[in-house]
């Protein structure tokens, strides 16, 4: 089975976000978020289902 993998990068400066930069993790049985937080301030939510 075929599993994507994608990255998580800022939307404001095109950094990399990983675990480091992960301030938040909020599952539920619908799916998972996570904030994360650049260098140069701004947060980048994910949503996986």
């Amino acid at each position: 089975m075929f599993e994507e993998q994608l990255g998580t990068t800022c939307e404001e400066c095109e950094r990399e976000l990983g675990d480091p930069q992960c301030m938040l993790v909020y599952r539920t049985e619908r799916g998972e978020r996570r904030a994360y937080e650049c260098a140069c301030g701004a947060v980048t939510i994910t949503v996986h289902r």
